[in-house]
C-alpha cells in the first residue's frame, strides 16, 4: 500500500490526540519507594589475602569551632563547601574490615556497637548486620584486632546485650594502648570528660567477659598472617596502623592518622579534637602520608568515605585523597 503524505499526516494527528489519554493512565508498574540503602560492604585483593570494607554507617552532627582546635570555624566551613560537604555540619563515616587471609579470618576494629544502631535511629551500629550480609558468621571470626580504644574502634566487641559479638576470636590490643587505658593513675590524672569517658568505656567494654580474650602486641609484629602492625601514636598513645601485605602486594591500613580526608588529609596541621597528643598525632600524619605518596601505596581510612580506599597525592603543603576505582569483580 502506498503511503502518501496525508496518509502521513492523518496518523500523526491521531497519535498526538490520543497522548493525553496515554499520560493519564495509572501506572500501574510503579515500585514502591524504598526506605534504607542496601548492605554496605565491598571486597577487593591484596595478593591472596580478601579485604572486606563493612560499613558501620556515618554520624552527623553540627560544627562546632572546638571540632578542629587550631582552626576556626569560617575556615572548616571553606573546606566543607569546597569538598561539596554541607556547612556547618559534620559527617565522619566508620568503616571496620573483614579480612580473609585464606587461612584466618581476622575483623579489623568493630565500630559502634549493636547497642549504638538504636539510640542513633540506625545511623551507626551496623557492623554487625553488614557483615552477617556479606556472609560472615562472627562465631567464626578467628582473630578481632583492635588499633585504638576509643569507642567507634571497640564498643562492637559486644552484641547489643553485652554479650561478646565474636566468643570464639582472640582479641589482639596495643600493649601501649593496654597499659595506659588501664592504668588507673593515668585514669586519675586524665583532664576533661571526654577523656574520663575513653578510660570508662574501655573498662566497660573489657571486662565485660573479654579480659581472658585479650593479648596485647607490640608495634614491628605481625599480628595476623601478614598483617603487620606499625607505630602511629598521637591520636592516642598506643594508636596503631598496620600493613596487609601479601605477595608483591599491600595497603596501609591508617585507622584514624586522619579524620574525614576533607578535612585533614588536605590540611594535616588541622589539629582534631579527639587527638590526644595534635603535635605528635600531626608528626605522625605528616610522616605516614609522605611515605604514602613516595610508595604510591594503597590506603584504607576507617573515617574515609565508604568503600573507604584510595590513594594519596601530594597537593600543596597537604594531600588529596584519589579514590580507588570501583571494581565489579573482586
Amino acid at each position: 500500500m502506498d503511503l502518501t503524505r496525508r496518509h502521513a499526516l492523518t496518523a500523526a494527528a491521531g497519535a498526538l490526540a490520543a497522548a493525553p489519554l496515554l499520560r493519564s493512565a495509572p501506572a500501574e508498574a510503579a515500585a514502591p519507594v524504598a526506605d534504607k540503602q542496601a548492605p554496605s560492604f565491598y571486597r577487593y585483593k591484596v595478593g591472596d589475602a580478601q579485604v572486606n570494607a563493612i560499613a558501620d554507617g556515618a554520624n552527623t552532627f553540627p560544627l562546632t569551632d572546638g571540632f578542629v582546635v587550631n582552626v576556626k570555624k569560617d575556615e572548616i566551613n571553606a573546606a566543607l563547601e569546597q569538598a561539596f560537604m554541607p556547612k556547618d555540619k559534620m559527617t565522619i563515616n566508620f568503616t571496620p574490615l573483614v579480612i580473609n587471609t585464606g587461612g584466618r579470618l581476622v575483623v579489623v576494629d568493630t565500630g559502634n556497637g549493636e547497642a549504638a544502631f538504636a539510640s542513633s535511629k540506625g545511623n551507626v551500629g551496623q557492623f554487625a548486620a553488614n557483615m552477617a550480609a556479606a556472609g560472615f558468621d562472627p562465631k567464626a571470626v578467628d582473630i578481632v584486632v583492635i588499633s585504638h580504644f576509643h569507642g567507634d574502634h571497640i564498643n562492637g566487641l559486644l552484641t547489643a546485650d553485652n554479650q561478646p559479638m565474636f566468643p570464639n576470636a582472640e582479641v589482639l590490643v596495643p600493649a601501649a594502648e593496654w597499659k595506659y587505658f588501664m592504668d588507673e593513675g593515668e585514669m586519675s590524672r586524665a583532664s576533661g570528660e571526654r577523656l574520663q569517658s575513653v578510660f570508662k568505656n574501655a573498662r566497660r567494654v573489657f571486662e565485660a567477659g573479654l579480659k581472658k580474650k585479650v593479648t596485647p602486641y607490640e608495634w614491628g609484629k605481625d599480628v595476623a598472617p601478614g598483617l603487620l602492625a606499625v607505630e602511629a601514636a598521637g591520636h592516642t598513645p598506643g594508636h596503631t596502623s598496620f600493613v596487609l601485605s601479601s605477595g608483591s602486594d599491600k595497603v596501609f591500613i591508617q585507622s584514624d592518622i586522619t579524620n574525614h580526608p576533607a578535612l585533614f588529609v588536605a590540611n594535616p596541621g588541622w589539629h582534631l579534637m579527639f587527638d590526644q597528643d595534635p603535635a605528635q598525632a600531626e608528626a605522625t600524619r605528616r610522616k605516614v602520608y609522605d611515605m604514602l605518596v613516595a610508595e604510591r601505596m594503597r590506603v584504607q581510612g576507617f573515617h574515609y568515605p565508604f568503600p573507604a580506599n584510595g590513594y594519596v597525592q601530594k597537593d600543596g603543603n597537604g594531600y588529596r585523597l584519589v579514590p580507588a576505582p570501583w571494581s565489579p569483580v573482586i
